[in-house]
């Protein structure tokens, strides 16, 4: 049989995970193409202190900041297959975990095969017809490079691997236009310097928006750290202050929150996430729905039910990344060499509308569908289970839920504690 040809789009660690397990097979599939933007593997990890656009207008897709730390130990961040250095400490620096990467790269020989400084632009279904076989999709993909020479290519499947921590949600605020201050996205933030001794307005409360307000405080910056969670009871450092969701901007320019409070700052920072965003795809010939905060319908989280040979990796949220992609390249390569039977598109369509309606009639907003968190370890489970691989370890929970808890009670000093694995089940605190 003619080896598969497959096309990877982003070489962070999703689309490096995927190359990996394809040249791991070259039996079944011939070297992939790995197409990246960037100069650069790691994709979300590699820090690049420029913000806004490249020379060649190309957005410039990084959002790390200078000083950001995982917020999950390298004990459980790894892919299962492929340990952190056991010497560094659990949580690690984002150039930590960029060297790793590249390590990650090096070792299963994936470099020789990633296009650096290349966009893809189209990625387009075609039917074919074939003797005896019936009609079959491959994918035509369409990219240019740094140079601008355009170059067409045929796949037989496409992984899409480039993320969707690029492209920032900016929310509708009424009376922003009364506004006359700094408006950022955490996109566009590197370091607190800037904004040393000024008030600040930061809009979200998540990983980043907590992170950052800290890092804030201590250049002495007033932080008001706006959010629609419940109030923090954990102490937060002096020069942060809860308030209410914001509701809007006054005539005078200040800010109103939903309990009716005010204040003025000079800073308004947007820690507001971001949206799903796939220009190379369109979504009406896949029968897919790509909205700013959705993307349905997707087999498993992971494929269109119209086209089974296109796979979205990584686009849930609240997940253990590198295990995750880990689960879901390895099911989706078994898909393509027809060792999982797939229902029909109808069914399939039918068990997404399924789950999502599940998930509404519990309050769920859109904006969290994708959203997995405790459901993610029988989604991984059930994966490896009807892929026939290895299943991630019980310990990656064990400890995930430890670290999370610890999170939710010392946000400032839960990065402080190093853990060893010391079997399949069971970790230890070792200081």
């Amino acid at each position: 049989m003619a080896q598969l040809r497959v096309a990877v789009v982003g070489a962070g660690a999703a689309g490096l995970c995927a190359a990996r397990h394809i040249l791991a097979r070259p039996a079944v599939y011939a070297p992939p193409v790995v197409y990246e933007l960037t100069e650069n593997v790691g994709g979300t990890w590699c820090y690049d202190e420029r913000v806004g656009c490249y020379d060649n207008g190309q957005p410039i897709p990084s959002s790390m900041y200078k000083n950001l730390r995982t917020n999950l130990p390298k004990e459980i961040m790894m892919f299962p297959d492929f340990p952190f250095d056991h010497q560094l400490p659990s949580f690690l620096s984002h150039q930590e975990v960029q060297r790793y990467l590249e390590r990650y790269c090096r070792s299963h020989q994936v470099t020789p095969h990633i296009r650096f400084s290349t966009v893809v632009e189209e990625v387009n279904p075609v039917t074919l017809e074939t003797e005896g076989a019936g009609p079959k999709t491959v994918w035509e993909v369409t990219s240019s490079d740094i140079e601008g020479a355009k170059k067409m290519e045929t796949f037989d499947s496409v992984f899409v691997c480039s993320g969707h921590y690029s492209d920032p949600c900016l929310p509708d605020i009424p009376g922003m236009d009364h506004y006359k201050g700094t408006v950022i996205h955490s996109h566009s933030y590197r370091v607190p310097e800037p904004y040393s001794g000024q008030s600040v307005v930061v809009l979200g409360a998540g990983a980043s928006g907590l992170d950052i307000s800290v890092e804030l405080a201590g250049v002495n910056a007033q932080v008001i750290l706006s959010h629609g969670k419940p109030p923090f009871t954990f102490p937060l450092p002096p020069g942060i202050r809860q308030a209410a969701p914001l509701a809007r901007v006054n005539q005078d320019g200040a800010f109103c929150f939903q309990d009716g409070s005010t204040a003025r700052a000079e800073v308004l920072l947007l820690c507001t996430g971001y949206n799903y965003v796939f220009p190379y795809l369109r979504g009406d010939a896949l029968g897919l729905e790509v909205r700013k905060e959705l993307v349905s319908p997707l087999y498993r989280f992971l494929l269109p039910p119209a086209f089974p040979s296109l796979f979205i990796i990584g686009v849930c949220k609240l997940i253990l990344p590198f295990p995750h992609f880990h689960c879901q390249v390895q099911f989706a390569l078994r898909v393509l060499e027809g060792l999982v039977p797939l229902p029909s598109r109808a069914q399939m369509e039918e068990e997404v509308r399924g789950q999502m309606d599940a998930k509404r009639r519990l309050g769920v907003p859109n904006k969290h569908l994708l959203r997995l968190q405790a459901d993610q370890w029988e989604y991984c489970q059930d994966l490896a289970w009807d892929g026939h691989f290895t299943p991630l370890s019980p310990i990656f929970r064990s400890l995930y839920e430890e670290v999370w808890r610890c999170r939710n009670v010392h946000p400032q000093d839960y990065r402080k504690a190093n853990y060893r694995l010391a079997s399949d089940t069971q970790w230890e605190l070792i200081n």
